[in-house]
């Protein structure tokens, strides 16, 4: 059983980690060409592609049995699992600890703009101390707003739980930290493209936030921790000419699909198990006789 377990995630931890090299060559070109929220959407192919990892396997006659990948792990299998469960669990523990400084700094009125939450997304504001005008908190809310509508804290929440479950891999703590960036700049293209007019005071509510004093594991919180972010965000904003219409939600919707077929395609089959129809017995079979014999004592004819 722990054998099969840590076969199942190493075949989905090499299935993601493909898909994050991917979509980090892409998504700077397709972000040029089709805008920051066609080319958040492409962090949806790794996802996709451990699940189809999961289904079962293509069946196909005429092949041999494939040599199992449980068998690699089964002397380690125990020490490999109780690490793994090891790691998860401290993992899960910061993000734990993390996120409760991050609310009681919340509740203090040291943390804001974010949205905490997943069932039921709430939007933190930051202090009304003057610090911005009434139409730059109606932005910061209008941002808010867009994760929400986005599903963004559920994706965010998701990111958490790849973290967790694969703390291992540093490609899995980059994607999600690049995802997060994209996810913030996709938002602010949300918003932009809402509100055409206020392009400059958005750049300008921006560079008036501060990072927050807490770190948020689950929810979305601006600007994104460390000056380049701040910078990409900022540079993102302005005008460019792109290309419009539906061209850049199909390509990456064509790109995620074959990606997830591809995941699920690179399995070993399994053989189609042979069925038989009827029973024939072969011409070189010997010929076997078959002697009924009675055990009934014949009765003598009756004379009268």
């Amino acid at each position: 059983m722990l054998a099969e377990l840590c076969a199942v995630l190493a075949r989905i931890n090499l299935v993601g980690s493909l898909g994050v090299l991917a979509v980090l060559a892409l998504r700077h070109p397709l972000r040029r060409a089709f805008g920051a929220e066609v080319a958040y959407a492409l962090w949806a192919a790794p996802a996709l592609a451990v699940a189809a990892a999961l289904l079962p396997a293509p069946v196909l006659p005429g092949v041999p049995e494939p040599a199992s990948l449980a068998q690699i792990f089964t002397g380690w299998a125990p020490v490999l699992a109780t690490l793994w469960l090891v790691g998860a669990g401290v993992m899960a523990a910061l993000f734990f600890r993390a996120q409760l400084r991050f609310l009681r700094a919340a509740r203090a009125g040291r943390a804001g703009p974010a949205v905490v939450g997943v069932i039921a997304p709430r939007i933190v504001m930051p202090p009304d101390d003057g610090r911005y005008t009434a139409a730059e908190r109606a932005l910061v809310r209008a941002h808010e707003r867009a994760h929400i509508d986005r599903g963004d804290p559920r994706a965010v929440a998701g990111m958490a739980l790849a973290r967790c479950l694969f703390w291992f891999n540093p490609l899995v703590h980059l994607a999600v930290h690049v995802a997060r960036l994209d996810q913030e700049l996709a938002c602010d293209a949300t918003v932009v493209r809402r509100l055409p007019g206020a392009r400059a005071l958005y750049a300008q509510t921006l560079l008036k936030s501060q990072l927050a004093d807490a770190p948020l594991p689950i929810g979305c919180h601006w600007p994104a921790r460390g000056a380049h972010p701040l910078e990409v965000r900022i540079r993102a904003l302005l005008p460019t000419r792109r290309r419009d219409g539906l061209l850049g939600g199909v390509l990456v919707t064509g790109l995620v699909l074959t990606g997830a077929y591809a995941a699920w395609a690179i399995q070993p089959p399994i053989p189609r198990p042979t069925l038989i129809t009827k029973f024939e017995i072969p011409d070189d079979t010997p010929a076997m006789s078959v002697v009924l014999i009675s055990t009934r004592r014949a009765s003598a004819p009756r004379t009268r």
